[in-house]
């Protein structure tokens, strides 16, 4: 067992990692929401952010983790559909 210290340093560790991850992740919804502007496509796919959350739960090895890596897939989409909204009410200003 980790001591307390040893696991707020892997937990700060993983939060450096997830923040990059996060702003790579957001430049990607920068350009999907380009593309759907071009192409008159709605910001909320219901099919589509289905498949995205089966298909990430099933990279968590750890059953126990699957519906909370779930939520945080909803959390982060429904991050990624408001900025998606501003971005569009942005370039209409």
């Amino acid at each position: 067992m980790k001591t307390l210290e040893e696991a707020r340093q892997i937990i700060d560790e993983v939060d450096e990692q997830i923040a990059k991850l996060f702003e790579k992740r957001m430049q990607a919804v920068e350009s999907i929401v380009a593309y759907k502007l071009q192409h008159d496509l709605p910001i909320f796919d219901p099919s589509r952010e289905q498949q995205v959350i089966a298909k990430n739960i099933e990279r968590i090895e750890n059953e126990v983790y699957r519906p909370y890596f779930a939520e945080f897939l909803q959390h982060t989409m429904e991050v990624s559909k408001k900025y998606q909204r501003a971005f569009i009410e942005n370039k209409e200003d």
